[in-house]
């Protein structure tokens, strides 16, 4: 794979050279591919795939990335913010304030760094590990919320 599609890829179609914020311009990228995902009318299992096929491949193009700019978890390596947001909205209602709410606790929890351990992951697992559990943790919250709230 060329230096070219890897930066691509990693940097999220290069959302992550966004000079203000590269890892909430590539949220904003996840969230337009969950956009996508519900307009194509993706069955849970496809979206599952989907998502699962951008970790494996984030993972490899992560450590890939990481030569590249000559930076353990450079700013600009993005595809894990898009994971994590596609995680974070899996399986719940397409509803506005649901993908809206996902992606402010997604960022707040991604900044926070509650699973900075992970990092330390060797290569590009520990790019994309903390982006993943940030992801479930993110998940979980709207699920307890929703189904506690919204279904009560």
């Amino acid at each position: 794979m060329s230096n070219k599609l890897i930066k691509f890829i990693a940097t999220g179609f290069y959302s992550g050279y966004s000079p203000i914020a590269p890892g909430t311009a590539g949220s904003l990228v996840g969230v337009l591919i969950y956009l996508l995902t519900f307009s194509l009318q993706l069955s849970a299992f496809s979206y599952f795939l989907l998502t699962i096929s951008i970790v494996l491949i984030g993972i490899w193009v992560s450590e890939k990335a990481e030569y590249i700019f000559k930076r353990k978890d450079s700013q600009k390596i993005v595809i894990d913010e898009i994971a994590g947001i596609l995680i974070s909205l899996f399986m719940l209602p397409h509803e506005f304030w649901i993908v809206l709410s996902g992606f402010i606790i997604f960022r707040i929890i991604d900044i926070s760094k509650p699973f900075y351990m992970l990092e330390r992951l060797p290569n590009g697992f520990g790019v994309m590990m903390d982006d993943v559990a940030a992801g479930i943790a993110t998940n979980l919250i709207l699920q307890i919320f929703y189904f506690t709230i919204c279904m009560s």
